[in-house]
């Protein structure tokens, strides 16, 4: 079973990118919610603790993805890990409840009140699941679709927040808003980013956002996507004294990110750059926005 696992980790969830991503999100909260009220650093516990709860959920809404997506899967992706059989929904269930009872035992460990936020962020990523209760409304309504579930990014930057000022007895910073903002649109532009596809890259059954909104909406989204992150994660480095670093950071990848959109559009069978663009953008804004300060303070 755990040779099948690693494989299905390899194929859905890799784990050194998400390792990264959980550890960059988790410590640039934490960090950011120390930087912004100017006080030191937390200790290195509390940023380990959010960082690994951080990643849980990822690995969590992997999981919920494999059962929504399980009819459609055997439908038009018979390729993919659980409909050609390499682990079964059961196990995948089991690995979810491991995660569970692991976010359970970090909360408990850093501050028993971390229970009612995360409790609020699984309660959140139940309603993802069941796509709040109108499956068919929202699939027939993309922009609805990613409207509904982009907030969960926003939610995840705030519950890892909570990991320095709750056991701190500080009130959250006004700032973290905008910190979430940031995340949310992150998200966003990773999600339309993943699926902008190359015509001859594009599935049946796949409503790629290259398909349902044709290649210049979908370009235009994306970059606008971009620019979001980049204006709220300004905002929110000028709030913590750090926007010439992030600054520094993102100018070259805006650079990339205009070039990206104007190269696809020309020619549209390259469009893998959108994807791990906007996963170098992502980790860029994470890093500014805590780590990299900090680092460079020590």
């Amino acid at each position: 079973m755990l040779e099948r696992l690693w494989i299905y980790q390899r194929e859905r969830f890799p784990l050194p990118a998400m390792a990264t991503l959980g550890l960059l999100l988790g410590s640039a909260a934490t960090l950011f919610s120390a930087l912004v009220r100017g006080d030191a650093a937390p200790a290195a516990w509390p940023i380990c603790a959010a960082a690994a709860s951080v990643f849980l959920v990822f690995l969590q809404m992997r999981v919920f993805d494999e059962f929504k997506d399980f009819e459609d899967d055997v439908r038009f992706r018979p390729y993919r890990a659980v409909p050609r059989g390499l682990v079964s929904l059961a196990e995948l269930r089991g690995v979810l409840a491991v995660a569970s009872v692991a976010q359970v035992v970090i909360a408990l460990a850093v501050d028993v009140r971390l229970l009612w936020l995360l409790a609020a962020l699984w309660g959140y990523l139940l309603l993802m699941a069941v796509e709040f209760f109108v499956p068919a409304w929202l699939r027939a309504r993309h922009f609805a679709y990613l409207a509904s579930h982009i907030p969960f990014a926003g939610l995840i930057a705030l519950y890892a927040a909570a990991f320095e000022w709750l056991p701190r007895r500080m009130d959250p910073h006004p700032a973290l808003g905008l910190l979430a903002v940031a995340a949310l649109f992150a998200s966003t532009m990773l999600e339309i980013g993943r699926k902008i596809r190359a015509p001859q890259d594009e599935e049946a059954g796949v409503a790629s956002y290259s398909r349902v909104w044709g290649r210049p909406a979908a370009t235009a989204a994306w970059l606008a996507a971009f620019g979001l992150v980049v204006l709220f994660g300004m905002l929110a480095a000028r709030a913590a004294g750090q926007a010439a670093i992030f600054a520094v950071l993102m100018a070259p990848l805006a650079v990339l990110a205009a070039l990206c959109g104007l190269r696809y559009l020309r020619r549209p069978e390259k469009a893998n750059r959108f994807e791990a663009l906007s996963a170098v953008a992502s980790l860029a804004l994470f890093a500014a926005l805590g780590p990299l300060p900090v680092l460079l303070s020590v």
